[in-house]
């Protein structure tokens, strides 16, 4: 046999392994974790005779038979990796992949070497510490992209005061103005705060202001820019 011929045939292998079903008991007990909640991206976990699939924003592992399921991370001892958190990161950042940058409210830097993006909220004191350190950001190199996460929820006062930055005409300045405590015109317009304030749930947000870098990886709270730089030159 040929080299050809047997290449052939190890990809049809690899690829009939790929598509090997999911045991139906496997899909029943993720998909009835949270009701009406369908569970996503199921599939062998690194552990053997285990599957993974994520509901909601959480990662959940369930035995081949269906008859056990963990709710929580797993740790590879020996390499010392967080193997749920390596997976949601790669969750977060096919997610962040898909976000149009123009519903964002960016504050580039002159000399790009690091982007982040974060959702914040205009009321939260940490995301107002984290903006009044945007010039050492930009600085340093890192350009900030703004999501909306108003932590009172759709159809707060807050959500109202993001609407009207993201609708202003200059946004990043009337974002800048409202995280200083000033009042800016009140504006309606189609916006992306809905859609934003859902990706960080999606996301596991919790709080502002979170962190997200391009590799996925979800930092929550205030991060100094010297720190932050010495997170990102680490990768």
């Amino acid at each position: 046999m040929n080299n050809r011929w047997l290449h052939l045939i190890l990809l049809f292998s690899v690829s009939v392994a790929c598509r090997a079903e999911i045991p139906d008991v496997v899909k029943d007990a993720l998909n009835h974790v949270i009701p009406g909640v369908a569970a996503k991206n199921i599939k062998p976990a690194p552990m053997p005779n285990w599957y993974q699939g994520r509901v909601g924003s959480r990662l959940l592992y369930v035995t081949a038979d269906g008859e056990y399921l963990i709710d929580g991370q797993v740790f590879d001892l020996k390499n010392h990796e967080n193997l749920t958190e390596n997976a949601l990161n790669d969750v977060r950042k096919e997610q962040l992949v898909a976000i149009d940058e123009s519903t964002m409210v960016i504050f580039e830097a002159p000399d790009e070497r690091y982007r982040v993006t974060v959702f914040t909220d205009v009321d939260c004191g940490y995301c107002r510490k984290l903006h009044n350190n945007m010039a050492e950001y930009n600085q340093r190199g890192i350009t900030v992209r703004y999501l909306a996460f108003p932590r009172a929820g759709i159809g707060s006062k807050t959500a109202g005061i993001m609407e009207s930055a993201w609708c202003a005409d200059n946004r990043a300045e009337a974002l800048t103005q409202v995280k200083q405590g000033k009042k800016i015109a009140e504006r309606k317009c189609d916006n992306p705060i809905e859609e934003h304030y859902a990706l960080g749930n999606a996301m596991g947000v919790n709080g502002t202001p979170a962190i997200v870098l391009d590799s996925g990886k979800l930092i929550p709270g205030f991060v100094a820019p010297g720190q932050l730089m010495r997170v990102l030159e680490q990768g």
